[in-house]
């Protein structure tokens, strides 16, 4: 083969490479931010009063909030408007993407006698979470959470939540929160932050549980090599109780 035939093939090779390159690179480049889009917000509360992490907003709001809303002491169950799911930050082929899994089928309730929640828990059927992408939640369903195995992930609080001095009706108030989560076969404490807003008729929490895999025995989440995930995640929830 002649040296100009040898300098054309090796154009037509080094071409190739290149076009493979950006294949690589660039499709999930343009599939993660043209096709796919942005993740879903994280679930949180959004106060048409105000957010007061120490209490309620001045006295007088608070009296006529309270006056308008009731008692809160008894049972609550949640209902419609609930969610719960997940948050992990993956890489897909050298380019950063959130992954975002979320499930409307979420049951439990709260227990308030007086002004402290001495009882909760929020249970999801583990099949029901979905994210946008069929092959993550086939991975999810089976290598990773094993939902036939596991089918239910569970949080109950282990500590009373002082909820005084109660604060006015639409504004939200933040507290810590202690329990013990159920995940894969493995139930570990969490303590973290939540927020919560009283209605005139509900009890809206919001909140999320940083979750290390491993202290729950779930599998890293990586596959093949062409995805990589962070060693953790955060499992996100946005629940509305009602009054039993």
């Amino acid at each position: 083969m002649s040296s100009s035939g040898s300098r054309h093939w090796l154009r037509w090779i080094i071409a190739g490479v290149v076009v493979v390159g950006a294949v690589v690179v660039g499709g999930p480049f343009v599939y993660i931010h043209f096709v796919e889009g942005n993740a879903p917000a994280p679930l949180s509360l959004k106060s048409s009063a105000g957010t007061s992490p120490s209490g309620s907003a001045s006295g007088q709001a608070t009296s006529a909030g309270q006056a308008s809303a009731g008692p809160v002491a008894g049972t609550w169950t949640i209902g419609s408007g609930s969610q719960v799911g997940y948050r992990v930050n993956e890489v897909l082929a050298g380019q950063n993407n959130i992954a975002v899994g979320r499930t409307k089928s979420v049951t439990g309730h709260l227990t308030i006698n007086g002004t402290s929640v001495t009882a909760g828990t929020f249970t999801v059927p583990m099949s029901t979470i979905k994210s946008d992408q069929s092959q993550r939640d086939g991975q999810f369903d089976g290598r990773i959470m094993d939902v036939a195995s596991y089918p239910t992930g569970t949080f109950t609080l282990t500590s009373p939540i002082s909820l005084a001095p109660l604060p006015a009706v639409g504004t939200v108030k933040t507290y810590s929160a202690t329990g013990n989560l159920t995940l894969h076969g493995h139930t570990r404490p969490v303590t973290f932050t939540l927020s919560a807003e009283r209605t005139s008729t509900a009890i809206k929490v919001s909140g999320s549980i940083p979750v290390i895999f491993a202290n729950w025995g779930i599998p890293n989440p990586s596959f093949t090599g062409f995805v990589t995930t962070a060693n953790h995640g955060v499992l996100e929830f946005l629940l509305t109780f009602d009054r039993s």
